[in-house]
């Protein structure tokens, strides 16, 4: 009867306690930290010593602050023009890549994917120097293709060429990442389609058109989510390719930037927690944007 009890108790608590390090390390590690930054963004808080009740002030300033609204502009901007040029490079770097008559192609797919290993400050460092006036590889490169430019372009110093060197960057790191995601719907779209099209007479851009782009979706869909969630929590490569600065008038900034200065620059953790809590918002809109065309697409 004993025996019969514990077994129950066993069969009906284990899942329980298998589960609890998991809820127990979430909890402190990521459930107080967030309702603490939601408290913290209702205070003006030098220190933890000294915090003072502000209630909305914090929202209500960052609405009317000029700095923010920049970088709101520059993060959009980037998010903007960085999956306009990825995502078709992306996939058209897949659809070389794919067919069977490349040489060293297995290669090739490790040496485009391989940027995506070194991270952001890496790749930071790197197109710091790239982008260096006379000497930097980039502007050797755009002084002998195009003369009259020359190589002295200030890629880092001048705004309006600030959020292009960061795009740059950015593609350098994230073409190789989305070609993977592709490659694999490639593989996985049904040959027999290919050959029923051609048969009835499609040339080869109407097969892509008509049958390898439906079967990439949902992939697609996927890589333009993901995508836009890491442009808007864009940091480490603006950061270090400006030398931790906000970039020439500011054109380099981005939402997360900002965040960091107000923290720690400034010093006003509460305000750096009103901005983290705006950025989630925006993020969170974002996305429930793009799972309701996704759903919009499913039923189509």
């Amino acid at each position: 009867m004993i025996r019969q009890k514990l077994w129950a108790l066993q069969s009906r608590y284990a899942p329980y306690f298998f589960v609890s390090p998991f809820i127990a390390l979430f909890s402190v590690f990521m459930v107080y930290p967030l309702c603490r930054s939601l408290v913290l963004s209702l205070y003006k808080a030098a220190s933890p010593r000294s915090m003072k009740f502000v209630g909305l002030d914090n929202y209500r300033f960052l609405l009317r602050d000029w700095a923010f609204r920049g970088a709101v502009i520059n993060t959009f901007y980037f998010a903007i023009v960085f999956m306009s040029l990825q995502i078709p490079l992306s996939l058209a770097l897949a659809v070389a890549l794919n067919g069977r008559r490349v040489y060293g192609r297995m290669f090739l797919r490790f040496a485009f994917f391989s940027s995506h290993l070194v991270g952001n400050v890496f790749v930071a460092i790197i197109f710091s120097m790239m982008l260096t006036p006379r000497h930097g590889l980039i502007n050797k490169a755009i002084g002998a293709v195009f003369p009259f430019i020359g190589t002295e372009t200030q890629w880092t110093a001048k705004p309006l060429l600030a959020m292009p060197a960061i795009v740059m960057a950015s593609l350098w790191l994230s073409v190789g990442y989305g070609m993977i995601y592709f490659l694999a719907a490639l593989q996985g779209v049904d040959r027999e389609l290919y050959d029923a099209a051609e048969m009835d007479g499609a040339g080869r851009w109407d097969r892509f058109r008509h049958v390898t782009l439906p079967g990439l979706k949902p992939v697609l869909r996927f890589l333009v989510l993901v995508g836009l969630i890491g442009a808007f929590q864009l940091f480490e490569l603006p950061f270090v390719l400006f030398g931790q600065t906000a970039g020439p008038a500011g054109y380099g900034s981005t939402i997360v930037m900002y965040l960091y200065f107000m923290g720690f620059d400034a010093g006003d953790a509460g305000f750096a927690s009103a901005v983290g809590w705006v950025l989630v918002l925006i993020i969170l809109l974002i996305s429930l944007l793009q799972l309701r065309g996704l759903r919009a697409g499913r039923d189509d």
